[in-house]
C-alpha cells in the first residue's frame, strides 16, 4: 500500500469511528443533562433490594427470567435479592446444569421460586432457547392470572446478577409510554480487584453508560444480557421465540424491536452489577462470542435501512454500531501497525523543528493533545463516572487504548475466522465461586429478613410446578 492511499483509508476509518463514537457520546451527555443527572450517578450504590421504593400503584408485575448452566457459584445471593418482592416472579431456567445449581436456587427461594429444569438433548441449545423457555412460563403465568401483557415487564438476570436498589422504581416509569418495548440498564463491574477487571468496568460504566444514553436519545439503546427490561406484549408481537439462537440473542432482539417501531431506553439512575472476567484467556473467549454476533448482525443493516417505523437518525445508528466491526476493528489491525513503523522511522523528519528544549517540549505536548485527546477525555470520564477512582487509575485507564486495542484486535480476527469457519459453539463464562466472599454482602441485606420488610405476596401454588423436563 502506497503511502498515500494508506493516509485516504485511515482518514476514513479514523473519520467513521470518531463520527459514530463521539457523535452517540455527545448525545450521551446532553441527554445525561437533559434528564438532569451528575455523571457520578450510582457510583456509590448498592444492590440487592431493586423494590425499595416502588410505589404501591404501579400497573405492573415484573417477571425475572434468569438462565442458568452450572452456575452453583453464584446463584444464591442472585435468588435471595430478586426474590421476596411484591408484585413480581422469579424464574430461574437451569439448561441442563451437571451441578448443584437447581437445588441451590431452590434452597434460596423456597416456594417463591419457579424452577424450570431442561434436560438434554433440548439443552444447552444456547441462551436464548432456555431465555424462550422461561418465556413461554411467563406467558402461561400471565395468562392464569389474567394480566395485559402491555404491563407485564420481562427482566433477563444474568446468574451473577443484582440490581440496584430502587431499580424498579427508576425503571417501570418507562413503561408508562406506550411506545417503550425495551430498557437496559447500566452494568457495574463489582469485583475490580485487578487492573484487568478495572478495564472491563472502564468499558461498561465510563463509555458504554454514556454512549448508551446517546442512543436512548435515539431511541436506539441495545439491549444486554444483563439487567435487560422488556414489554411482554412487544416480546409477543415478535412471535414465539423472540430471542434468536445468535451468539448475542441480546443484540438480536433489539434489533428486532427497534425496527417493528419499539422504542428502546436506558435509566441511568439504576444499574446492575455482576463479576468481571478475571484472566485475558476468559476474556478472550468471551469478546470473541460478542465481536461473533455482533459481525454477524450486520446483515441486519438493510432490514433497518427499510424499517418504515425508524427515523433516518435511528437507522444511521443502528447502522454505524453494527458496522464498528467491519469498518473499524478490521482495518484498524492493519493500518494502526502501519501508522506505527511509519512514526518510528520518520520521526527524525516529524520533530525536525526542535532546535532545543522549549520547542522539544512544546513539540511534543501538542503530538500528545493531537494524538492522545480520546485518552484524556476517557480519563475526565472516569473521573466523573466513578466517585473517588484515584486520579493515576483514571489516568491509565483512559490511556489503556493499546491493550484495548490489541483485544479488539485478536477478538475481531478470531471471530471473523470462526464466522469464516461457521463455528458456532456457544463460550459460556466461568464464574468465581462467591458463596463465601465478601461479594455475597454486595446484596447489601440479610435474605432471611426480605420478605418480612416487603410484605411478600406469594405467587400461586401452579407457579411453582413448572418442571416440563423440556
Amino acid at each position: 500500500m502506497t503511502w498515500p492511499a494508506f493516509s485516504a483509508v485511515a482518514l476514513i476509518v479514523i473519520c467513521f469511528a470518531a463520527a459514530y463514537s463521539g457523535g452517540v457520546m455527545l448525545l450521551g451527555l446532553l441527554e445525561w443533562k437533559r434528564r438532569g443527572l451528575a455523571l457520578p450517578a450510582q457510583s456509590a450504590a448498592r444492590y440487592g433490594r431493586p423494590h425499595l421504593g416502588r410505589p404501591d400503584q404501579d400497573p405492573y408485575w415484573v417477571y425475572y427470567l434468569v438462565p442458568c448452566l452450572n452456575e452453583a457459584a453464584v446463584i444464591q445471593p442472585t435468588v435471595r435479592g430478586l426474590c421476596g418482592q411484591p408484585r413480581s416472579t422469579l424464574i430461574v431456567i437451569d439448561d441442563g446444569s451437571d451441578d448443584a445449581t437447581g437445588q441451590l436456587a431452590r434452597a434460596a427461594g423456597g416456594d417463591e421460586l419457579v424452577l424450570l429444569r431442561r434436560e438434554l438433548p433440548r439443552a444447552r441449545q444456547g441462551k436464548g432457547a432456555a431465555l424462550n423457555a422461561g418465556l413461554a412460563v411467563v406467558r402461561a403465568l400471565a395468562a392464569e392470572r389474567g394480566q395485559d401483557p402491555a404491563q407485564v415487564i420481562v427482566c433477563v438476570m444474568d446468574a451473577d446478577g443484582r440490581l440496584s436498589d430502587g431499580a424498579l422504581a427508576r425503571v417501570l416509569p418507562h413503561f408508562d409510554d406506550p411506545r417503550v418495548g425495551g430498557l437496559q440498564l447500566p452494568v457495574r463491574i463489582r469485583n475490580r480487584t485487578s487492573m484487568l477487571l478495572w478495564y472491563q468496568d472502564y468499558c461498561f460504566w465510563a463509555l458504554a453508560a454514556v454512549s448508551q444514553c446517546g442512543r436512548a436519545r435515539l431511541r436506539t439503546a441495545s439491549l444486554g444480557g444483563n439487567g435487560q427490561f422488556s414489554r411482554l406484549a412487544a416480546l409477543d408481537g415478535i412471535g414465539a421465540e423472540p430471542w434468536s439462537p445468535s451468539l448475542t440473542e441480546d443484540l438480536d432482539l433489539a434489533i428486532t424491536l427497534a425496527v417493528r417501531g419499539w422504542h428502546l431506553e436506558t435509566e441511568p439512575a439504576a444499574s446492575v452489577n455482576q463479576q468481571g472476567v478475571d484472566t485475558l484467556g476468559r476474556l478472550l473467549r468471551q469478546r470473541v462470542r460478542w465481536y461473533q454476533g455482533h459481525m454477524t448482525a450486520g446483515r441486519r443493516i438493510v432490514e433497518a435501512w427499510r424499517s418504515p417505523h425508524l427515523s433516518n437518525a435511528g437507522a444511521l445508528e443502528i447502522a454505524g454500531y453494527l458496522l464498528i466491526p467491519w469498518v473499524v476493528d478490521l482495518p484498524w489491525s492493519v493500518l494502526f501497525h502501519i501508522g506505527w513503523y511509519r512514526f518510528f522511522t520518520r520521526a527524525p523528519q516529524l520533530f525536525s523543528f526542535v532546535d532545543g528544549w522549549a520547542s522539544g517540549v512544546i513539540g511534543g505536548l501538542v503530538w500528545y493533545a493531537l494524538s492522545f485527546l480520546p485518552c484524556l477525555l476517557g480519563t475526565w470520564l472516569c473521573l466523573r463516572r466513578s466517585r473517588g477512582i484515584p486520579r493515576w487509575r483514571a489516568f491509565v485507564l483512559g490511556h489503556n487504548f493499546l491493550l484495548m486495542n490489541y483485544i479488539a484486535f485478536v477478538c475481531v480476527w478470531r471471530a471473523l475466522f470462526r464466522i469464516l469457519l461457521r463455528r458456532n459453539a456457544w463460550a459460556k463464562t466461568v464464574r468465581l465461586d462467591e458463596r463465601d466472599s465478601a461479594h455475597v454482602r454486595d446484596a447489601g441485606r440479610e435474605p432471611a429478613t426480605l420478605g418480612a420488610q416487603v410484605g411478600h405476596r406469594p405467587a400461586p401454588a401452579s407457579a411453582a410446578s413448572y418442571d416440563p423436563g423440556a
